[in-house]
């Protein structure tokens, strides 16, 4: 009997020490948690071409759910920012972020993090190499050199990170060339409107452009006061975005020694019509119906030839918004201004003590 307790023992023993050495099956999901200071809205949506899922987001900005996903890049938005995530299942990934300064406080924690903090330290290091305002401030030999050392830096960042999964460096090694190109004709456009419209050349000017008001008006009707101007097309997304902050400043300086004069470039385009007549008939009345509707101030211009008007062709116009800053005496302060959304702006006007 005694012999049959020991065995009976044994087996016990045995049985307890198979049943700890179990291995639990890999998770078919993405656990996804985190927190959100300053939140945008009550949720987040994870997204890629095939996956959308919305997240609620508690009033004190926490959240969590679960995701079963392809392995790949996801988009994770708050309102209108957006960070990018490696997402695979198995992944028990926590975000946290401050959407005041949201590229700059994106961090992930758990399982999995490595890569997802990988892709946000990767944005916050090309925002940093490829600052274009700085960069515009070079000839063009200084940005020939400028990039050939973005490229080893950039190169040597992610050749570093020998834990990353391999598509996500091979993929940021493989991107390097095409986007440097991308960011050296950009820049060099920039370059060269500096140098051939430098501050404190006389200003191309327009002359008799229609005034939504009635009659037209003249650059020369403006001087005495600084000039900002905005170009702009109804049709223009990114300018329709600008008009809330170009409203606002209007507004406060009203009296002050400068009028905001916007040019529409209207003539047809996004318009459907028969004939090209037609089309720039339709735009032009769209025009005059966004500026009514919108309740849009300051000086309300047509420009008589569009993209072809030669004011627009002498400050190299080729893509809007863009905006310009010209001094009392009709001279270039700024061929390339910053728009109305930016602080620089405001920048500016303080050191003209506009």
């Amino acid at each position: 009997m005694k012999k049959i307790l020991i065995c009976l023992s044994a087996l016990a023993i045995v049985a307890c020490k198979d049943d700890t050495t179990k291995v639990e099956a890999p998770k078919d999901y993405v656990t996804l948690s985190g927190t959100i200071t300053n939140k945008s809205s009550d949720s987040i949506v994870v997204r890629n071409r095939e996956f959308t899922k919305t997240i609620k987001v508690g009033a004190d900005g926490t959240f969590s759910d679960t995701l079963k996903v392809e392995t790949g890049l996801y988009s994770i938005y708050d309102g209108n920012e957006q960070t990018t995530a490696f997402l695979k299942n198995g992944y028990d990934l926590n975000l946290t972020l401050d959407t005041k300064m949201f590229d700059e406080t994106v961090k992930f924690s758990g399982n999995g993090a490595e890569h997802s903090n990988f892709l946000a330290e990767k944005v916050r290091v090309q925002e940093r190499l490829l600052d274009v305002e700085k960069l515009a401030e070079l000839d063009s030999l200084g940005l020939e050199e400028s990039m050939k050392n973005i490229e080893k830096e950039l190169l040597a960042f992610y050749d570093k990170n020998k834990t990353i999964d391999t598509s996500l460096t091979n993929n940021a090694a493989n991107e390097v060339k095409p986007m440097l190109n991308f960011y050296k004709r950009y820049v060099g456009e920039k370059i060269a409107l500096k140098r051939d419209l430098p501050k404190g050349s006389p200003s191309p000017t327009f002359e008799n452009y229609e005034n939504y008001k009635g009659g037209t008006t003249s650059l020369k009707d403006l001087k005495g006061k600084y000039v900002y101007v905005d170009i702009w097309a109804t049709w223009c997304g990114p300018c329709k975005a600008e008009i809330p902050s170009l409203k606002k400043l209007e507004k406060e300086y009203h009296g002050k020694n400068i009028e905001f004069v916007s040019i529409s470039t209207d003539n047809g385009r996004g318009y459907r019509a028969e004939t090209p007549e037609e089309a720039k008939k339709l735009a032009y009345d769209g025009w005059r119906k966004m500026v009514e509707e919108k309740e849009l101030g300051g000086v309300q211009l047509m420009s008589d030839k569009a993209f072809e008007s030669e004011f627009i062709r002498a400050y190299k116009i080729n893509a809007i918004p863009r905006f310009l800053l010209i001094d009392p005496a009709g001279n270039i302060v700024d061929a390339d201004a910053p728009r109305p959304s930016e602080d620089k702006l405001i920048e500016l006007f303080n050191s003209l003590e506009i």
